[in-house]
């Protein structure tokens, strides 16, 4: 699965981009400021309906235009056509998925697998559990079909046994049910994240290994409650305390993955440039255990990928890209730090962002 061709219209900085990138590689290079990282919150946009820049899509719009409009197609048989528009007045997005409108975006983000590497990545060592929770949700969601339908209903049981705990008075029929719809539909969430792991640990290692050695780096899936107890009692025992404190804190809303070096925080022990390694490995285990699984293909959204790396791990990076059936659009100021690296059987698009006299930056194929 690959973008064959790209259009991207009122987006912050740049000029209308019309491109066909190539299938696997594309390195767009241009001086700080000029839209490198914008063309890939284009893609992203696209393929997730948000932004990794901003949490109102609003402030993605070029400024004066009244809209932005993203237009992809996927290559394949039969090719896959998609499309976002976002008005400035409006909040809702407008999705087109092969011609029809009205898609739910959860089929958005199926047709167009994505990743992400940059430097709000590293948030998997440094940040909150909830953005492990992404990326290990985002995983299992693109492998276990039954995975949104349980999401969704242990997200909404969540929510109402919350709002009965800040209530006051708790009335224990009416908060009953809730713990009964999160205990089933959160075991279920549990049990299909388990597999999941299990299927992702060894690809992680294994991927990890290709880039960096550190054998005692280890990776961990804590559940959220006790693993030796049933969520259904963990809930009913833990009532009263959490409603002390007006939220549920046990449960999968809690899970996490722990990673850790020797026994300590990995994050606390590894150099900056190690931690970037280890993050591009759980990115790029995403894409390597779909493509073993479903034999769909991940697109990964590499920004500034020569920074923190030195040009021995730049090359392994790259080689395991080339490696792996994916197409990826990189990032880098400089060109040079990315020529020459790749083999010459792969067929490397070039583009240079460079602003033009009119303030906007226009996208031009190398050469």
């Amino acid at each position: 699965m690959s973008v064959s061709r790209l259009n991207l219209h009122g987006l912050r900085n740049l000029a209308p981009v019309e491109m066909c990138p190539a299938p696997r590689i594309n390195v767009i290079y241009g001086v700080n400021g000029s839209g490198k990282t914008s063309l890939l919150e284009g893609i992203h946009i696209l393929g997730m309906g948000r932004s990794f820049r901003t949490r109102q899509l609003k402030h993605a719009i070029q400024s004066e235009a009244p809209y932005m409009t993203l237009y992809g197609r996927l290559a394949g048989d039969p090719e896959v056509t998609l499309g976002v528009r976002r008005m400035r007045a409006q909040r809702e997005l407008e999705l087109r998925l092969r011609g029809e409108k009205g898609v739910r975006l959860a089929e958005l983000v199926e047709a167009m697998p994505l990743q992400l590497i940059n430097p709000d990545a590293f948030r998997l060592l440094e940040g909150s559990p909830a953005g492990r929770r992404e990326f290990l949700d985002w995983g299992v969601f693109h492998v276990k079909h039954s995975f949104l339908d349980a999401w969704k209903r242990t997200r909404r049981a969540v929510k109402h046994r919350n709002a009965l705990l800040r209530r006051g008075r708790i009335v224990p029929s009416e908060i009953a049910v809730w713990e009964y719809e999160l205990a089933t539909w959160g075991e279920q969430m549990d049990a299909l994240r388990q597999a999941w792991f299990s299927e992702f640990l060894p690809v992680f290692d294994e991927t990890l290994k290709e880039l960096i050695s550190l054998p005692d780096l280890t990776l961990r899936y804590v559940r959220g409650w006790d693993k030796q107890r049933a969520l259904a009692d963990v809930l009913q025992d833990s009532r009263q305390a959490d409603q002390q404190m007006g939220f549920t804190q046990q449960g999968p809303q809690r899970a996490d993955l722990r990673i850790r070096l020797n026994k300590q925080p990995a994050v606390e022990v590894l150099s900056r440039g190690q931690q970037k390694l280890v993050v591009s490995a759980l990115k790029l285990a995403q894409g390597r255990l779909l493509e073993s699984t479903t034999q769909r293909h991940c697109i990964y959204l590499i920004d500034d990928l020569p920074a923190e790396l030195d040009s021995t791990h730049r090359g392994r990076f790259c080689n395991l890209l080339e490696k792996m059936q994916c197409q990826a659009f990189i990032t880098s100021v400089e060109p040079s730090a990315l020529r020459g690296i790749w083999e010459p059987s792969i067929d490397v698009g070039m583009f240079h962002v460079k602003q033009s006299s009119q303030g906007l930056s226009q996208l031009l194929p190398d050469g």
